[in-house]
């Protein structure tokens, strides 16, 4: 599986998206400061993630997310198939 993901940052609000195969560790790697992008805006918070079954797919999606403004994203986290809103559904 592949996955798109955002983050948020806690220190000024921004987003960021990616892709990777694991999105838990790739998260980690961004609050350790190991990606140039992100290390300023430390620490940050997954609020997203989709999955695809190819790495395509998931590159082709990402780079559809860099062109989105932030209410179009917004709205995303909110979608069922944000595989982060399934721990909430189950709590229903």
């Amino acid at each position: 599986m592949y996955y798109v993901y955002i983050l948020e940052s806690l220190s000024n609000g921004d987003y960021y998206k990616g892709s990777t195969e694991n999105y838990l560790k790739r998260l980690e790697e961004h609050n350790k400061g190991e990606s140039q992008y992100t290390r300023g805006l430390c620490p940050w918070r997954l609020i997203f993630v989709q999955t695809f079954e190819t790495k395509a797919e998931a590159l082709k999606r990402e780079k559809q997310l860099k062109k989105c403004n932030k209410e179009y994203l917004k709205w995303l986290i909110i979608q069922p198939f944000n595989i982060l809103n399934i721990d909430k559904k189950l709590d229903r």
